[in-house]
């Protein structure tokens, strides 16, 4: 990866993200283009994460569902002994996608992940989910030292 190709990176322990020069800016939209995993990184997997609590229990509402997850994502990084620092990729999945849902997950993120760099991200619109009522699932590729 030249550093001619590069408009915009942030350099952490395990990877980079990169938004290479040509490729419109994402950073609006909460998310990156790439993540550059370096060599000797250990990769952590994080299954979906919906909006329940503790107890199973899912809201009605999808900005409360996506906040529950954003929730549920930082107790499971904190298992691995990571952070929102140490995500390199996300994978959002939305039930009956709109304008709106993108909006309010952008705030949710923005919230989540504070004003750094997003990881990189896809957004899959889905008719449904695992549950019925479940609106929104988040799940995560997290980069560690080896």
């Amino acid at each position: 990866m030249s550093n001619a190709a590069l408009r915009a990176a942030s350099t952490r322990r395990t990877f980079t993200l990169v938004n290479p020069a040509g490729l419109y800016d994402p950073a609006p939209n909460g998310y990156s283009h790439l993540a550059a995993v370096h060599p000797g990184a250990r990769l952590v997997l994080l299954s979906g994460q919906g909006g329940e609590d503790d107890l199973g229990r899912l809201p009605a509402d999808f900005r409360a569902q996506v906040r529950q997850a954003f929730g549920n994502l930082r107790i499971a990084l904190e298992a691995a002994g990571a952070g929102t620092q140490d995500v390199a990729r996300l994978t959002v999945l939305v039930v009956d996608h709109t304008e709106e849902r993108l909006r309010i997950f952008g705030e949710e993120l923005e919230r989540a992940f504070g004003p750094a760099m997003k990881p990189a991200c896809t957004l899959i619109p889905v008719p449904r989910l695992a549950l019925d009522g479940m609106l929104f699932e988040v799940e995560a590729t997290v980069v560690l030292p080896a």
